[in-house]
């Protein structure tokens, strides 16, 4: 077969850390070719070089044989490369076509556009109300918009960043047969997922990268998934360990029929949320982003949005009217979706990063916080929770997407919460981290605390939950236990194609 793109050699280095050593990579037309490993493998690095937002410090890339330099996207993009980044680039208050004609130069969203564009949805299975505002549309239909921009310029070479992480299932199996008929009329595709069963469905080779370096190639089709993760990783993934015995208590946290005004105008207005979460219970609120799980977490947390009927209980204590603090000190923990920013401040010490939450219920000082106990506490953290750090004690921003959740988790369990709240506990972390911080939640609920983990990923929530509910468009479905609920019915409910008016109580 021949050859679009080969790496030959390419090296990266970030200081003194290397990111990338000597990697070799071939890509070759029509064939779909999967890049895995766990976080800070080196994936991201590779990708941007191959896209233009990054140069090799050594290494050469080859396009059709021919040696070239990609300073830019847009040199990437006129050598055929196209990418689709994990998080959606797009304006909101633009319609689809207004959106994909951004980056078109010298088009614009008019007739000629329109018919080229409905001509190449309709060819790629890729319908889309063009007209619609983004802001309206949900996630599938906004991958929708990003494919078909990259489309749009026709590339040789489709890089797809996690493309499937915020997808229902059916449509991440829309999106699997667009891939098929783009392989199938020559188009080379670069695939990054940590979902090793979509590898094995879709893709004819993997390269596998670990620590920067490249440590295995193999075919998915005939790799197991368990397999494909000890190649990343180095060693075998254990499998999750279930506490026998232990039963549910009395109600912790309690959404009663609760209605929440979004903070922002695109933002999605909940109504009459009903929830009830018990001690050593771990219930899962899945569904596609967008539907207002944002709002939920917020409206749970007290960190947002405005409750103007019905109300939250922890632990027995009305806390509607209250703020975050009030809830910590009610025993409740929260880990939020955004890790940076707003889980850690980036540009401080990990030590530093526990004030953020710990100031609320536990004795770190006073005026003067007791930075040896602060040293201590983010010491053991490390420890207990298998946080690969560059130093001692780093600044947040430092760690990799999956050290980084592990250490906010590891804050958040070490204070021994009644409740924790968990906003996509394992968003692009790699099988190992994911792993990891699942046993820290099954462990905690063994223990009698009660869990909700918030998760666009279906996998997640039925390896972990006793009972899941599904959001969509504001609402939840009435809990289902997860013995009983299969894939297809928990994406009908994602979809509103299955009834059922807000539940979120046990029978």
């Amino acid at each position: 077969m021949s050859e679009f793109v080969r790496l030959s050699g390419i090296t990266k280095y970030f200081g003194a850390l290397l990111a990338n050593a000597s990697i070799d990579l071939v890509l070759r037309p029509g064939e779909i070719h999967a890049l895995l490993g766990e976080n800070g493998a080196g994936k991201s690095t590779l990708v941007k070089m191959l896209y233009g937002l990054l140069s090799p410090d050594s290494g050469e890339i080859r396009i059709n044989g021919e040696v070239v330099t990609l300073a830019s996207p847009q040199e990437a993009r006129a050598r055929g490369i196209g990418m689709v980044f994990q998080h959606f680039s797009l304006f909101d208050d633009f319609t689809a076509l207004e959106n994909i004609a951004i980056p078109l130069a010298g088009e614009v969203a008019g007739r000629d556009l329109r018919e080229k564009v409905r001509a190449k949805a309709e060819h790629f299975g890729l319908a889309i109300d063009l007209d619609r505002p983004v802001y309206t549309l949900s996630a599938g239909e906004r991958q929708r918009i990003e494919i078909l921009r990259a489309l749009m310029q026709d590339p040789k070479l489709l890089i797809l960043d996690e493309p499937t992480s915020v997808l229902t299932p059916s449509e991440s199996e829309s999106l699997f047969k667009t891939l098929d008929v783009l392989a199938a009329e020559g188009t080379s595709i670069l695939f990054i997922s940590h979902k090793l069963e979509e590898v094995r469905r879709l893709c004819s080779v993997a390269t596998v990268l670990r620590a920067g370096r490249v440590v295995a190639e193999a075919d998915p089709r005939k790799t197991s998934a368990r397999e494909l993760a000890a190649l990343m990783v180095g060693e075998g993934v254990a499998d999750l360990r279930t506490v026998p015995g232990h039963g549910f208590g009395a109600p912790v946290l309690v959404c009663d029929r609760l209605d929440v005004e979004p903070d922002t105008i695109h933002g999605i207005r909940l109504s009459g949320v009903n929830l009830t979460v018990r001690a050593g219970e771990i219930v899962a609120i899945a569904g596609v982003a967008g539907n207002g799980q944002s709002e939920l977490y917020s409206a749970i947390s007290g960190e947002g949005g405005t409750i103007t009927a019905g109300s939250v209980t922890i632990a027995g204590k009305a806390v509607t009217r209250e703020d975050i603090n009030a809830r910590r000190r009610a025993g409740a923990a929260f880990v939020p979706e955004a890790r940076l920013g707003q889980a850690t401040l980036p540009q401080g010490t990990l030590s530093d990063n526990i004030v953020l939450s710990w100031h609320a219920t536990e004795d770190i000082g006073g005026l003067f916080v007791d930075r040896n106990r602060l040293g201590a506490v983010s010491a053991g953290i490390i420890k207990a929770f298998d946080v690969r750090t560059p130093s001692t004690d780093p600044l947040a921003v430092q760690l990799s997407g999956g050290n980084l959740q592990k250490y906010i988790v590891g804050r958040e369990v070490t204070r021994n919460p009644g409740l924790i709240v968990i906003d996509q506990p394992s968003w692009g972390v790699d099988a190992r981290a994911a792993a990891h911080i699942r046993q820290t939640l099954i462990d905690l609920a063994a223990k009698g605390a009660a869990v909700l983990v918030i998760t666009q990923d279906l996998d997640e929530a039925l390896e972990l939950a006793d009972f899941i509910v599904v959001m969509c468009e504001g609402s939840l479905s009435a809990p289902r236990p997860v013995r009983e609920v299969t894939r297809d019915e928990i994406g009908l409910l994602m979809t509103h194609r299955a009834g059922g008016p807000s539940g979120g109580v046990h029978a």
